[in-house]
């Protein structure tokens, strides 16, 4: 009879195995993309509270800095006079933004222009504080301040002198190298004064227009639009005013600033001088009784293909990056990003820079106005809703009385405050001369979250899927089909987007128009100069 003898296994422990994403080895202009999330989350509302709230509370400055400012607005106010009486809450409310802009908006590469109002931290090209965990997930490794300090000493360059980012240098270099750069103030008043301001080399303000064009199709605009009204008893078209049997005595307090800002309507931006530039710069358009046909002689048609388009591609390119074993290609991404960024610079001319910065100031103003406490008794809100920004509320109440969209407020605001930071990181950057994906794969890494709020916030708005196709149908077409008056009506009554990427042009040539065919005007608000409100 055999013996069964038991056989002997091997009983070390099993190797642990694992995989990693594919290494990107990092790029100069990373420490960019860090000056440009820290510049515009400077122009945070939040920031902008903590900045005005103790100027015109008269509270003594908490810091050195804080002081420099409150002193900078108080010098300021004297040459922003306006011919009204009973106004110097609102012309200080003004001129503080102002001064908040100033301190904030954008890098300071050369610390002597900037002087007192600049915030320390940049001037003395410090980083520290910007080495948070979150920031280490962005750069895939981890990055000391003077780290981060050196890599962007390294990625400036000389451009007569001066201190700039490579894009500006390039352009200084290839296109404007016999024009003078020039220290003063008096540019273009005399022939012997022309040339190029330093301070647009070594302090480029950080702002993108897309960040009002999402507000106001949040209805931001037509929100306190809507309360200037009630406060001056006009009564809007419709045969019921929603905010008629709303008692104004609430905003008793506000009476100066809202006074004040309704007698400065004529030195500000109409809802026409900001439409003509969203179509300039972005070939975005708004639709509404109170914007006119447009008819820009330059328009950037393509730009929502292209955006949309690299979003798109971000969106594979994330699926094969989490994906251990694909080493995730990058040149899609890169190819995107330079057409975006060839668009993005042909519309960077005219009032490029002026107005972006008007409109800034303008719109924080009205958010400061709406998050007054006055407001919350005015236009009470749902408490247990924790929005971000105390404003937001009252713009929710206003669209629910109005019978506006009922899409919420913070997916406009999420809009705006991640399209701006990726276009600004399109448009600054150095991308033509690219031709390795790695840079294009550490843009994607580093701008991820801001990617993917972007799509989801779109598709929230708008219905269209990025991660799906990129549509390149008018965001505001699709905004005023999902009105929830509109998707009441009957086929024929609701408006169709055109055929075509949402662009047609007529048979007898020139600019198309895409306003023809809309039946119904479901936002209504009092007729006046800018006082209408948009679908």
């Amino acid at each position: 009879m055999a013996t069964i003898r038991p056989l002997k296994v091997n009983q070390k422990p099993a190797a642990p195995v694992s995989m990693q994403r594919a290494f990107v080895p990092p790029t100069d202009d990373q420490m960019l993309w860090v000056i440009i999330r820290r510049s515009a989350d400077g122009l945070a509302f939040d920031n902008y509270m903590n900045f005005i709230e103790p100027i015109m509370c008269g509270d003594p400055p908490p810091s050195l800095a804080d002081a420099n400012r409150s002193a900078a607005a108080t010098a300021l106010q004297g040459g922003r006079a306006l011919p009204f009486p009973d106004i110097e809450p609102y012309r200080l409310l003004k001129v503080a933004t102002e001064v908040f802009m100033m301190a904030h908006c954008g890098c300071v590469v050369d610390p002597k222009v900037m002087g007192k109002l600049g915030s320390q931290a940049l001037a003395n090209q410090n980083f520290s504080g910007l080495d948070t965990p979150d920031q280490e997930i962005r750069l895939g490794r981890h990055a000391a301040p003077q780290a981060m300090q050196r890599a962007w000493l390294n990625y400036l360059e000389q451009a007569n002198g001066s201190q700039t980012i490579p894009y500006l240098k390039e352009i200084i270099a290839l296109k404007l190298g016999d024009v003078p750069i020039r220290d003063s103030g008096s540019l273009g008043r005399a022939r012997d004064c022309y040339g190029i301001l330093r301070a647009k080399l070594t302090n480029p303000c950080l702002l993108e227009l897309i960040w009002n064009y999402w507000h106001e199709e949040g209805m931001l605009v037509q929100s306190i639009n809507a309360v200037a009204w009630r406060f001056q008893n006009r009564r809007g078209p419709a045969d019921r005013d929603p905010l008629a049997m709303l008692e104004i005595d609430p905003l008793r307090p506000l009476n100066n600033f809202l006074w004040g800002w309704i007698q400065d309507e004529q030195h500000r931006l109409t809802i026409p001088r900001r439409a003509y530039e969203y179509d300039h710069e972005y070939g975005l358009q708004l639709l509404g009784k109170a914007v006119p046909q447009i008819r820009g002689v330059d328009s950037r048609s393509k730009f929502i293909e292209a955006f949309h388009n690299l979003l798109y591609l971000c969106s594979i390119f994330y699926k094969e990056d989490d994906d251990t074993t694909v080493m995730a290609d990058g040149f899609p991404v890169l190819n995107a990003l330079k057409e975006v960024h060839l668009l993005l610079t042909q519309g960077a001319h005219n009032q490029y820079g002026d107005l972006p910065w008007t409109a800034r100031q303008e719109f924080l103003m009205m958010e400061w106005l709406l998050a007054r406490p006055e407001m919350r008794e005015f236009l009470p809100g749902r408490i247990m809703v924790d929005y971000p920004e105390p404003w937001m509320d009252h713009v929710e109440s206003m669209k629910t009385l109005q019978g506006w969209t009922d899409t919420s407020i913070l997916h406009f605001r999420d809009l705006a405050i991640h399209g701006e930071k990726l276009l600004l990181s399109i448009r600054y950057g150095l991308w033509t001369n690219v031709i390795e994906p790695e840079q294009a794969a550490n843009w994607a890494r580093y701008w991820r979250p801001e990617v993917q709020g972007y799509i989801h916030a779109y598709r929230t708005v708008s219905g269209a899927d990025l991660t799906d196709h990129p549509d390149a149908a008018m965001p505001s077409l699709l905004l005023q089909q999902r009105l929830p008056s509109v998707q009441q009506l009957p086929a024929a009554a609701a408006p169709q987007l055109p055929a075509a990427a949402g662009r047609q042009l007529p048979a007898t040539g020139g600019r198309q128009q895409i306003t023809a065919g809309r039946q119904p005007q479901v936002r209504q608000l009092p007729s006046g100069q800018q006082r209408q409100i948009m679908p």
